[in-house]
C-alpha cells in the first residue's frame, strides 16, 4: 500500500471556472479517507485527479514518493470503483474479474487464484458463473469491488459507488466496504455527497465546499467541533439549529440574547472568548439532540425556548419536532414516547453547555478555552 500526497493541487476548466482550489491533503499509508460535500464541491473532480482521469491546474500529486502529474492512469497502480458497475453483460462474473489481469498478461494460475480469494472476501463464490443481468444491484457492486481487489494496487478509489442502491443494500454496503477495509489494510479514498455514510465509514472526512477544504477531521471531530457554519450544517442529521443573536451583559455574566423570547446565558466555557463580542452580533448553533432531550430536561435552570409545534416526524425510536418561534423554524430530537401535539405551544429545554458560537462577518467558529 502507499501513502497519497496532494500539494496546493488546483483544477481550472476553461473560462477561468475553478473546481478545485488549493487542496492539500497527506492521506496515510493504509488509511481509509473520505472527501464529502454537495454537489458540484470538486471532491469527484479531486479524485480523478489522484487517478490520473483529470490533468492537474497545479500542484503535485504523489502516491508513495513517486510523483504521478504526468504519468498514464495505468501507470498509477491505482484502483478505481465508479457509481457506474460497467460490467461486461456477455462475460460471467468470475470473466469480469478476470479481465482486467488478463490484459496485463498476467499467468493464469495467478489469475484463478486472485479471483477465488476476492471471491472468498466479498462473498460472492457461488456466483462466479453467473451474467451480470442475473445479479442483484449489490452483488454486481460487490463485482465492481471485485475487480479493483485482484489488482491490488496500492490505492483504491471509490466515486460515489452506492449511489444506485436502495437505502437498505446501501447501508449493508457501507458495512461491507469498512470490513474490507479491515481486512486489507488499504489505503482507500472514498468519494460521498451523503453525510451518514462519511460520518460512519471514514477514518478522517474532508468536507469540501465550492472546491475548496473546509475541514479535515475525525468524525467526532466533526461533529462536536465544526470549523464553521457549513460544516456544522453540513454534517449531522438533522442538521444543526441555527439562531442569530447578540451577546449581552447581565450584570457579572454573558447572555445570548436570539429570537424574541430565547435568552441564554453563555457557559463558562465560552465566557472568555465571547467577551470581545459583548454587544455585537454571533450566531448559536444548536443540535437537535441538545434542544428538549432528556438530558437537557433534567439540566437545573436550563434555559428554555417557547416556541409551537409545526410538524411531528415518528422515526421509531426518537422523534423529530420542529418548531417555529417568530420567522425562525428549529428542530428538536426527542425520545418517540414524548408526547407533543401540532399546534401547541411548548417550552423545550435547552442543553446549552454544548452550544457553539459562530462570528456572523466570517461563519468561522469562535474558538473557546476548552479548545
Amino acid at each position: 500500500m502507499a501513502k497519497v500526497t496532494l500539494k496546493n493541487v488546483d483544477k481550472v476548466y476553461p473560462g477561468n471556472v475553478k473546481a478545485v482550489e488549493n487542496f492539500s491533503l497527506e492521506i496515510r499509508d493504509g488509511e481509509f479517507v473520505v472527501l464529502v460535500g454537495p454537489s458540484g464541491c470538486g471532491k469527484s473532480t479531486t479524485l480523478r485527479m489522484v487517478a490520473g482521469l483529470e490533468e492537474i491546474s497545479g500542484g503535485t500529486i504523489a502516491i508513495g514518493e513517486r510523483v504521478v502529474n504526468d504519468i498514464p492512469p495505468k501507470d498509477r497502480d491505482i484502483a478505481m470503483v465508479f457509481q457506474n458497475y460497467a460490467l461486461y453483460p456477455h462475460m460471467t462474473v468470475r470473466e469480469n474479474l478476470a479481465f482486467g489481469l488478463k490484459l496485463r498478461k498476467f499467468p493464469k494460475q495467478e489469475i484463478a487464484a486472485r479471483v477465488d480469494e476476492a471471491a472468498r472476501i466479498l462473498g460472492i463464490a457461488e456466483l462466479l458463473d453467473r451474467r451480470p443481468k442475473a445479479l442483484s444491484g449489490g452483488q454486481r457492486q460487490r463485482v465492481a469491488v471485485g475487480r479493483a481487489i485482484v489488482r491490488k494496487p496500492a490505492v483504491f478509489l471509490f466515486d460515489e459507488p452506492l449511489s444506485n442502491l436502495d437505502a437498505k443494500m446501501r447501508v449493508q454496503m457501507r458495512v461491507e466496504i469498512s470490513r474490507l477495509h479491515n481486512q486489507l489494510g488499504a489505503t482507500m479514498i472514498y468519494v460521498t455527497h451523503d453525510q451518514v455514510e462519511a460520518m460512519t465509514m471514514g477514518e478522517r472526512i474532508v468536507v469540501m465546499k465550492d472546491g475548496v477544504i473546509q475541514q479535515v477531521a475525525d468524525p467526532l471531530g466533526l461533529y462536536d467541533r465544526p470549523a464553521n457554519r457549513f460544516v456544522a450544517g453540513f454534517i449531522g442529521m438533522p442538521p444543526m439549529n441555527i439562531f442569530a443573536g447578540h451577546i449581552r451583559s447581565d450584570g457579572e455574566t454573558l447572555v445570548f440574547e436570539g429570537p424574541v423570547g430565547f435568552r441564554a446565558p453563555v457557559p463558562d466555557k465560552d465566557r472568555a472568548a465571547l467577551a470581545a463580542y459583548r454587544d455585537r452580533p454571533v450566531t448559536l448553533g444548536l443540535r437537535p439532540e441538545d434542544i428538549g432531550s432528556a438530558a437537557a430536561e433534567q439540566l437545573a435552570g436550563a434555559p428554555r425556548i417557547r416556541a409551537s409545534v409545526e410538524v411531528i416526524e415518528p422515526m421509531g425510536s426518537e422523534s423529530y419536532v420542529y418548531f417555529r418561534l417568530a420567522d425562525v423554524t428549529f428542530i428538536s430530537r426527542v425520545d418517540a414516547h414524548r408526547k407533543f401535539r401540532v399546534g401547541e405551544s411548548a417550552a423545550p429545554a435547552v442543553f446549552i453547555g454544548k452550544a457553539h458560537f459562530f462570528d456572523p462577518a466570517t461563519d468561522r467558529r469562535i474558538e473557546t478555552t476548552t479548545s
